[in-house]
């Protein structure tokens, strides 16, 4: 049975998102200028951006084809703000993959069901294992990835998880099939931090497409998961929308604006974060239908920071170094470093398939190296367990 829409839904029903895409479309470089003009350093001022920032339909004509001309101001827009709210620190964390196997159909995942892969779901065991080897390599900030297989991966299997990594990270996320209130309180209650779900496309009818079958196949169910996560106490929240699925990237990047600013809003005690992965080689073959060039994607970054200056950026290792070193510079606050994307990739690599192939190869403390080198600072630990006050 299809879950009921949640309060973010009626919000995006009502948002004219063809209208905003068109208007995108359409914007001119005058109309570029105008937002620029606002959001750019004065010259020989203080190097801070004009008080305010740009609405939803101000963000349309930064994503715009005409906008793309304008990248290097629009990045030095980005910087501005970044550098005003974030300073110079940037969170590193790592994903931990503890299952890959999946009952829902995606056509564009390497885990989809169906798919003649090698799978493999850790014992807590191993999976403590997995994170031992991580918090020797500096780490203090986990994501647990699972397929979505509500048998193998099941609320007590991500208790018993949690559980046991608690003493070594004082920040664990999880990225999973969605769950119920219950299950998100009983996770929180054992040391969960974080819940990180993409929505992927938030066009509905080309989310139907791609979601065949499973679990993952109810667009409410998945969108309304934010709402039940952050109800039942998850400090952070991580969404995302996965560049190249839809043919109107420009909608998507609008729609999870806008959905980072109702969460923003409504859950203003919680930390959101977004990210923007675009679709990489994995067991699926499925090619993107349409490919966002390196320049839209700085764009689409940049113009985010406008919009939501708070937000937490995130950009994983799909990426290649070269253009994750910029992006830091720009716009990213938060960074995958070192990631494997299989079950017991950090311990026994090669055991069982990886969700999708890794660009940037580097040890974290490469990464960790050029973040220094770039003036940065490598932010390894940032949270810490909250006391019960009775």
């Amino acid at each position: 049975m299809s879950a009921p829409p949640g309060e973010f839904a009626r919000e995006l029903v009502a948002l004219d998102l063809s209208g905003l895409s068109d208007r995108s479309r359409r914007a001119t470089t005058a109309e570029v200028d105008e937002v620029l003009r606002r959001v750019l350093p004065a010259p020989g001022g203080r190097g801070e951006p004009a008080p305010g920032r740009v609405g939803l339909d101000e963000l349309a004509v930064l994503l715009s084809p005409a906008a793309t001309g304008r990248l290097e101001e629009l990045a030095l827009a980005a910087r501005t703000t970044t550098l005003r709210r974030f300073g110079r620190a940037v969170r590193l964390f790592a994903p931990l993959y503890v299952s890959n196997a999946c009952l829902s159909s995606c056509t564009y995942c390497g885990f989809a069901k169906g798919l003649p892969v090698a799978r493999r779901t850790l014992s807590v065991d191993e999976v403590a294992a997995e994170g031992r080897l991580l918090a020797e390599r500096g780490f203090r900030h986990v994501l647990l990835v699972a397929g979505e297989h509500r048998i193998e991966v099941s609320a007590d299997y991500l208790v018993a998880v949690v559980e046991r990594l608690r003493p070594m990270f004082p920040s664990l996320s999880i990225e999973t099939q969605t769950w119920s209130d219950d299950t998100y309180a009983r996770l929180v209650r054992a040391g969960l931090e974080g819940v990180v779900h993409y929505q992927e496309t938030y066009d509905r009818a080309r989310y139907a497409e791609v979601h065949v079958a499973g679990w993952k196949r109810d667009y409410d169910r998945r969108l309304s998961s934010f709402e039940r996560a952050a109800g039942a106490g998850a400090r952070r929240l991580g969404i995302g929308a996965l560049l190249g699925l839809a043919p109107d990237w420009r909608a998507d990047v609008l729609a999870l604006a806008a959905h980072a600013s109702f969460l923003s809003r409504r859950y203003w005690r919680t930390e959101v974060s977004v990210a923007l992965p675009r679709i990489k080689p994995s067991a699926s073959e499925f090619p993107p239908v349409v490919v966002v060039s390196d320049a839209e994607f700085v764009q689409a970054y940049a113009a985010l920071r406008l919009f939501e200056p708070d937000l937490a950026l995130t950009l994983s290792t799909r990426e290649p170094a070269a253009m994750r070193d910029g992006l830091v510079r720009i716009a990213v606050t938060t960074m995958s470093a070192g990631s494997s994307t299989e079950p017991g990739g950090y311990g026994s690599p090669g055991t069982a398939q990886e969700q999708f192939s890794i660009s940037d190869e580097r040890p974290p403390a490469e990464v960790a190296a050029m973040l220094v080198t770039a003036g940065y600072e490598p932010v390894w630990k940032d949270a810490f367990p909250l006391v019960d006050p009775r």
